[in-house]
């Protein structure tokens, strides 16, 4: 069983991309996380510090949004996923960053990418069809 603590819409102002306007100018994105936990030691205390505090996971993304920029939000989706796994209780964790001001030709409504990660490494691409 797996218990999961979720972010979902965190938006901040970053300089991410690889074009010279992007970094000069900037543009939202939005991060969902999901951090894999074990509640039951947080639960069964009624303890903070057997969990994530997604207060301050909140603010970790903001913060890695915000720092130095990158070409690709894959590179931002890993340093974010870096952070979230530094919290002792996180066991893994999916990311998603959004780029909805992306600069593409045509409409459109989002782009993102949905990476996953362990303490250990990648999980496997499909876990569900593993487990069955």
């Amino acid at each position: 069983m797996r218990d999961t603590i979720r972010l979902t819409g965190v938006r901040a102002r970053g300089h991410h991309g690889v074009f010279d306007h992007e970094r000069a100018e900037g543009q939202d994105f939005v991060v969902d996380v999901a951090v894999e936990v074990d509640a039951r030691a947080a639960s069964g205390g009624d303890d903070l510090e057997h969990t994530v505090h997604y207060g301050v996971l909140a603010e970790q993304v903001v913060a890695e949004i915000e720092r130095d920029p990158v070409d690709l939000i894959e590179t931002l989706a890993e340093r974010i996923a870096a952070a979230v796994l530094t919290h002792r209780a996180a066991l893994a964790t999916e990311v998603t960053v959004h780029k909805p001001q992306a600069p593409i030709t045509v409409p459109f409504d989002d782009v993102s990418i949905t990476i996953r990660r362990t303490r250990g490494g990648v999980l496997p691409a499909d876990r569900d069809e593993e487990e069955e």
